[in-house]
């Protein structure tokens, strides 16, 4: 789904931010040919991961995954260098989670020293103006969100996923522009399954390379 959120044409340059074993980049490279995408990652074996990933399916020309931190990105990765950033930043606060044992899933699902607002600022400072960051994230998390990208970034589109019809929405995707005052649309969302647990219709065709959810 955070493929499919990125407004990204052919061309464009994208910078995934933990980008984990690669998945939403290879994605959006299949989504979107001759775009060339960069992902980050602070774990060395999920970038090797990532790579293996890229040249498996015939993307290593313009999917790249390198090894970087938050706090100190690379120096090859220009700010303001790319068109769009995305991230699956995670979900959950050191101090509110209990933490897994396994480190990989650890990194993957609670903040450490990096919180949301680094995320979102390092998204910013990579991006040129007018530049596109798109993020999913917990529903509960969104004033947070809109709170850290107000003044920084407009034109706002939150989109809710709905597990099912008539729930809660849980998790939300958010894609803002940066340097743009402009306010914020609530999406009407994607109502991910239906009841017996399969995917919806509309969420099967954007996961089998549909139209963009945004």
């Amino acid at each position: 789904m955070l493929a499919a959120s990125v407004d990204a044409r052919a061309g464009d340059r994208v910078l995934e931010v933990g980008s984990g074993h690669g998945a939403a980049a290879i994605c959006l490279a299949s989504r979107v040919s001759d775009c060339r995408i960069t992902g980050i990652d602070i774990q060395p074996a999920m970038v090797r991961l990532a790579n293996d990933n890229a040249r498996l399916n015939d993307l290593s020309r313009t999917v790249e995954f390198l090894i970087g931190d938050l706090e100190r990105p690379l120096p090859k990765i220009a700010a303001g260098g790319f068109d769009h950033a995305m991230a699956n930043p995670p979900f959950l606060q050191a101090t509110h989670a209990e933490v897994s044992p396994n480190e990989e899933r650890a990194m993957a699902n609670v903040e450490s020293t990096s919180r949301l607002e680094d995320w979102i600022a390092l998204m910013l400072r990579m991006v040129r103006s007018k530049g596109t960051l798109t993020l999913i994230h917990r529903a509960d998390r969104l004033d947070e969100i809109l709170s850290i990208l107000r003044g920084q970034a407009g034109e706002a589109v939150v989109f809710p996923l709905w597990p099912k019809e008539g729930t809660a929405a849980k998790r939300v995707i958010v894609r803002a522009r940066k340097g743009i005052k402009t306010g914020l649309m609530i999406s009407p969302g994607l109502v991910l399954h239906e009841d017996d647990g399969r995917y919806t219709a509309s969420a099967d065709e954007i996961l089998r390379g549909g139209p963009n959810v945004i």
